[in-house]
Formats: C-alpha cells, sequence, structure tokens
C-alpha cells in the first residue's frame, strides 16, 4: 500500500467531496486509481506474443520457436520423434499456445503429443491451456508445488501490470499435470530420448531441464539465458545451488544449449553464466566483509555488472542477485 502525507490525504477527501456532488462514486474512483504492478526489470514491454513463421531447426529431431528477445516471450521447443512428440513451454495464455499448436503442426504429424515445462511462471506455461484436452502434461513434483502454491498469485500480478497481459491471461486456470516426478524422468518418443531433470532450487525451486540426448540439445530454461541479466524472481531463487547446477548441467556435455530467452546457442552459454553469477556472489562476499550492507552492496554492484555487461538487458535484475547472494555469504 502507498502510504500518503496529511497534505495528500487531506486533497484526496476534498476531490472526492466535490466527485460525490457530480454523481461519480468514491468506489469508481478508487477503482480507476488502482495500483498497477511493477514490470519487474524490464527494460520495456511489447505485447508478449509468441512469434509465427520463425520456427528453427536446431538439431535432427528438435525445433524452437525463438523468443524474439521478446520480454515475457520464452524460447519454445519441439522435440519429435516417430511416435510421439514433446513441446517445451508454451507462452503465455491460450492465444499464445494456439500460435504454438499451429508451429506444431508444421513439424510434426504425431497424434501424441506430451507437455513440459521448464518452471511455473506464467510466460513458460498458461499457454497450454489451448493445447489439445489429451496432452500428457508432465512435469517434476517440486515445480506442481509451486503452481499450487504461488501461479494464481502470479497469474494475478501479471494481469495487473498492462492491458495486454490482462487479456493474454483471462479467464487462465493451471492445467494439472498427468504426471509428476521425483528427480528424473525419461520419455521414449520414438528413436529420441528425452530427460527430463530436476536438480534443486535456481531460478525457481522447480526448475526442470530437458536433455534431447541423442541430439545432445539442452532445454535450461531461465537458468541459462543468452545476454540477459538472470533472474532472482523471489526468495525461493538459490544463488548457490544455481552455480551447482551449472556444473552439473556442464556434465551432460550439450552441444546445443536451448536457453530460457535469448538466442540459441552452443555450451558456452552456461560458462557465461556461471561466469557472471560466479564474480557476482564473490564481489557480493567481499562487500559484506568489508561491513557494506545489502543495500550499499547491491547499488555499487549494479553499477559494476552494468558496466561489465554493456550489452546484457534487464539490469535491474543484478540487484536482486546481489540481494540472494548476500543473504547466503557467511
Amino acid at each position: 500500500m502507498v502510504s500518503c502525507s496529511n497534505d495528500f490525504k487531506l486533497t484526496a477527501l476534498l476531490v472526492l467531496a466535490l466527485m460525490g456532488t457530480l454523481g461519480v462514486t468514491a468506489a469508481a474512483i478508487a477503482n480507476d486509481m488502482q495500483e498497477t504492478a511493477p514490470l519487474g526489470h524490464n527494460q520495456s514491454q511489447p505485447a508478449p506474443l509468441v512469434q509465427e513463421n520463425k520456427t528453427i531447426k536446431v538439431s535432427e529431431h528438435v525445433y524452437a520457436i525463438p523468443d524474439g528477445r521478446v520480454n515475457l516471450v520464452p524460447n519454445i521447443g519441439i522435440i519429435v520423434g516417430t511416435r510421439a512428440t514433446l513441446v517445451v513451454d508454451a507462452g503465455m495464455g491460450p492465444r499464445n499456445g494456439q500460435t504454438v499448436l499451429r508451429e506444431l503442426a508444421k513439424v510434426s504429424k504425431n497424434t501424441e503429443l506430451y507437455f513440459t515445462t521448464t518452471h511455473f511462471h506464467p510466460e513458460h506455461m498458461t499457454g497450454v491451456q489451448a493445447f489439445p484436452a489429451n496432452t500428457i502434461v508432465i512435469r517434476p513434483e517440486v515445480q506442481q508445488e509451486e503452481v499450487d502454491r504461488k501461479q494464481p498469485e502470479f497469474i494475478q500480478n501479471f494481469s495487473r501490470r498492462t492491458p495486454e497481459l490482462k487479456a493474454l491471461l483471462q479467464d487462465v486456470k493451471p492445467r494439472p499435470p498427468d504426471i509428476v516426478f521425483d528427480r528424473e524422468a525419461k520419455l521414449d518418443l520414438g528413436g529420441i530420448t528425452v530427460r527430463l531433470l530436476w536438480l534443486g532450487p535456481a531460478h525457481t525451486r522447480g526448475d526442470n531441464f530437458v536433455f534431447v540426448e541423442e541430439d545432445g540439445v539442452l532445454f535450461t530454461g531461465d537458468a541459462v539465458i543468452n545476454r540477459f541479466f538472470p533472474i532472482f524472481p523471489d526468495a525461493d531463487a538459490s544463488g548457490k545451488n544455481w552455480l551447482s547446477i551449472l556444473d552439473q548441467l556442464d556434465e551432460l556435455h550439450p552441444r546445443m544449449i536451448v536457453p530460457g530467452h535469448g538466442e540459441v546457442g552452443d555450451a558456452t552459454l552456461i560458462g557465461i553464466e556461471r561466469t557472471y553469477l560466479k564474480a557476482v556472489q564473490s564481489r557480493t562476499a567481499e562487500l559484506k566483509g568489508q561491513g557494506k550492507s545489502a543495500e550499499e552492496s547491491e547499488k555499487l554492484l549494479s553499477v559494476e555488472f552494468r558496466a561489465k555487461y554493456p550489452d546484457w538487458e534487464n539490469p535491474g535484475w543484478v540487484g536482486d542477485a546481489v540481494k540472494r547472494f548476500y543473504a547466503e555469504a557467511k
């Protein structure tokens, strides 16, 4: 709630009284003055629409619908076997889900369809509402706990940000999974094996990594993104475990990385992410050891890392990374 000075309150009361004489209700004014949720740390906020007719072939069995570097649009994966197809993430709301289905039809004729999500945030998950009823939804048990506990609040928050987001999320309800798993699940799509891996908290508690074994393609969700500052969205994110997970992803020896956001690249994207996070962790611990407060550290390091990574977008997230590493530092 926004605090107000006494002068402001008095002025507001006088305005309300005047409006009352004109037949305008206080409830209507309150509705018009409803606080808009912040846009996070995004530098711009165009309508987050999944791109049509932009699908690229990543490997023999893997396609991706690129995000176009638009905030709140994820990279979306389509993995095609001889028997079944797996879609990874689906955009925000049924309108984007319908776009995904049109792109899917161009590269796969399989009637058996699986769907999984890299994490629970609405721009990755809620497009599945447009998918056919026989779609088999599979996700980690921990991720499902986040869906149950947190997604309604996230949907409400996103819906308050802009009219475009509100329209995309109108009447969206989380779709329940058909399969949940503990740490790993394997899907045989026919001639291609996909491993779904939960390795602990990083960007969220329920991050789900999707590795296409025969093609060496890894979908990282937002644990690896390309030329965007890594996002620490809330207290459930873990900087320390995030770094451990990046080491574990290296052990898969992927040839190609489809990041949560940003351009598809090779395995060096993991190392780039690690270098940044380790530097933030180290500098934060150093400043804390010098007696700097979390707020002082956040201000100093936000300037420092924006200068070091001038071509990365959404630099407001640097401060959130500093706050998380500060809390974790001994």
